[in-house]
């Protein structure tokens, strides 16, 4: 305080200093209350302005309105080298009095408290903030916002664009928005990026609003995606799908455009809340339907690449841009369900012939098939009845065997008409897929593209032979191969088989006969229509028993007069080829003179 100007007062009585009043405690106590109203009210742990009374290279001397001043290390206040006795500072009140009386103050910490107030205020109102970048530290910046307070600027977080060398910041003051408060650990995150992309946002805005559909602009190609590629219109980016680029199908952006090519492009549609806008390339160009040669017409035989393979069918590009669809239906006159990967492999030219056209809807059918003459218009020329030939095995069903005689003539093989003695379950018993086969042409139905062939007809019906050879009362030699609740199979000679009742299996022993066993069966019905032998173990001996021995006696004789030549007859049968059928029916012959006794 400066004393030199102070004047003494003019009615102060001097003659009172040396008297002494008596003064009672009331009055002292009244005094006291007088005094202390006079001091600022304050409590500890609160920040307070307060007046730098004296500063020294030690300490300063802080006037808080307070019965005595605070002192408060000169350290606290080097960061500013102006300040000076007089100038008014926040200081934090650590403790009224300690143990020697003194007002403790700090500086510092009122100017941490107060930093952490304004960083709070700034994340909230995100408000833009100016700090000092300190240094590098691992991923990142260390930046000093509000004087004191050390926050992390990540290095993603410091501009749009990768930043590989940090360096360059360190020492700089920039503009920041507070991002992350963690007061647990007091870690402050700021954020440089956010400004730039608030303004690029801004930015946006701006430019979209004055987009309109169907505008042509100029663009660069930003980045090339295997989906699309972006483009800088000048401050906001627009997406060109692959669909867009070119009216004929692409498979890599990259064959259209290059990074940093300059293309003008045509808005599509935009959406202003999103920032997205959908941009053309093909849209400037005509569209190739409208340039097709208008000649064209259907019939006529055009040539393309297949751009696509579908299970359904192919798509072939004619011109770049018209595209026409070859259906697995009409890649082959064969029936069979195929996939059009048997036909065709993307890349490949081929000529095909123009089925449908139809300008309006840009839709075009092409058929492949068509460039072969159709096998049907002359199958009875080349298939006729009775004509032998061989096929390959394509299909089985529960009912018979499909065939392909050649590329688009199938047939089918009955399961009937497979094999005169075999009881086939199932054509997988008979044969398997893609084995060779020989058939006869049994039926041909043109109109309705379909062949009905036989297996078995190449070979002379042996139930002609059998029916000479297994006569009713003949006995014959067989074994049972299954047992059912029914009855029994038995396989006679020469594979044949027949069917023997339970009833009629009952032995001499009373003992019913057994799977695997071998025994004599004497034929008692015999249908060749039906390819049915009925047969009977018991009769053999109860007709015996009963006088028939001397029938059986002459069957046998009968049989061991023909075995020789029935054997000739299965193993020819067994032999036979198309070319053999003739030596069959003299075997046939001969075998009916030796029943006759000639």
């Amino acid at each position: 305080m400066d004393y030199k100007n102070v004047q003494p007062l003019a009615d102060f009585d001097w003659s009172a200093i040396d008297k002494k009043e008596e003064v009672n405690s009331e009055q002292a106590q009244k005094m006291t209350e007088q005094y202390e109203q006079t001091f600022n009210a304050f409590t500890e742990q609160e920040v307070i302005e307060g007046t730098i009374v004296s500063i020294t290279d030690r300490e300063a001397v802080v006037n808080i309105g307070y019965k005595s001043d605070g002192v408060i290390p000169a350290s606290e206040l080097r960061y500013n080298p102006d300040l000076k006795a007089g100038d008014k500072i926040e200081v934090f009140v650590e403790s009224q009095e300690d143990s020697n009386g003194q007002l403790l103050l700090s500086h510092k910490k009122a100017r941490i408290l107060k930093s952490w107030d304004r960083v709070n205020e700034a994340f909230e109102n995100q408000e833009i903030i100016t700090g000092f970048v300190k240094s590098r530290t691992k991923g990142g910046l260390i930046v000093t916002v509000f004087d004191n307070i050390e926050a992390f600027l990540p290095g993603s977080q410091i501009d749009v664009k990768p930043i590989r060398d940090y360096d360059v910041f360190v020492g700089k003051n920039m503009e920041f928005k507070v991002v992350k408060i963690n007061h647990e650990y007091k870690n402050v995150v700021v954020s440089h990026k956010a400004l730039i992309e608030d303004e690029i946002e801004a930015q946006k805005a701006e430019i979209i609003s004055h987009l309109e559909k169907g505008q042509v602009l100029e663009g660069t190609v930003k980045n090339i995606t295997p989906y699309g590629v972006f483009v800088d219109l000048g401050g906001v980016d627009g997406l060109v799908h692959i669909t867009d680029l070119s009216w004929g199908r692409v498979s890599d952006p990259k064959d259209i455009v290059e990074l940093d090519q300059k293309i003008n492009v045509v808005i599509l549609d935009f959406d202003e809340a999103k920032h997205r806008i959908a941009l053309g390339l093909k849209q400037l160009t005509p569209h190739p339907w409208d340039a097709l040669d208008p000649n064209l017409k259907e019939g006529d035989h055009v040539k393309g690449k297949v751009v696509v393979i579908a299970d359904y069918g192919a798509f072939v590009e004619v011109v770049p841009g018209v595209e026409g669809l070859i259906h697995v239906s009409e890649m082959s006159w064969s029936q069979h369900l195929r996939s059009a990967q048997d036909f065709l492999k993307v890349g490949q030219e081929v000529e095909a012939v123009i089925l449908t056209l139809d300008r309006e809807q840009r839709k075009m059918s092409l058929g492949l098939k068509q460039l072969m003459p159709d096998p049907w218009l002359t199958i009875t020329e080349k298939y006729p009845v009775g004509s032998k030939h061989t096929a390959s095995v394509r299909n089985f069903t529960n009912f018979g065997i499909f065939v392909e005689l050649e590329e688009g003539v199938d047939g089918l093989i009955h399961i009937s008409d497979l094999s005169w003695s075999k009881k086939i379950k199932h054509p997988a018993e008979f044969t398997k897929i893609g084995d060779k086969i020989d058939v006869v042409v049994l039926e041909v139905d043109a109109e309705n593209r379909r062949l009905s062939l036989g297996h078995k007809q190449l070979e002379e019906n042996p139930w002609d032979v059998y029916e000479s050879l297994f006569t009713v009362g003949s006995v014959h030699e067989g074994t049972i191969s299954s047992i059912n609740d029914k009855g029994a199979t038995v396989t006679l000679p020469y594979g044949v088989e027949g069917f023997a009742p339970m009833r009629h299996l009952e032995k001499e022993d009373k003992k019913k006969a057994r799977q695997g066993e071998t025994l004599d069966f004497k034929v008692i019905e015999f249908s060749k229509e039906n390819k049915k032998i009925i047969l009977s173990h018991t009769r053999t001996f109860q007709d015996a028993a009963e006088g028939g021995a001397k029938v059986e006696n002459d069957e046998a004789k009968k049989e061991r007069a023909t075995k020789k030549t029935v054997k000739k007859i299965n193993e020819t049968l067994e032999k036979t080829t198309l070319g053999d059928l003739s030596v069959l029916a003299n075997l046939k012959e001969e075998i009916e003179k030796e029943q006759k006794g000639e």
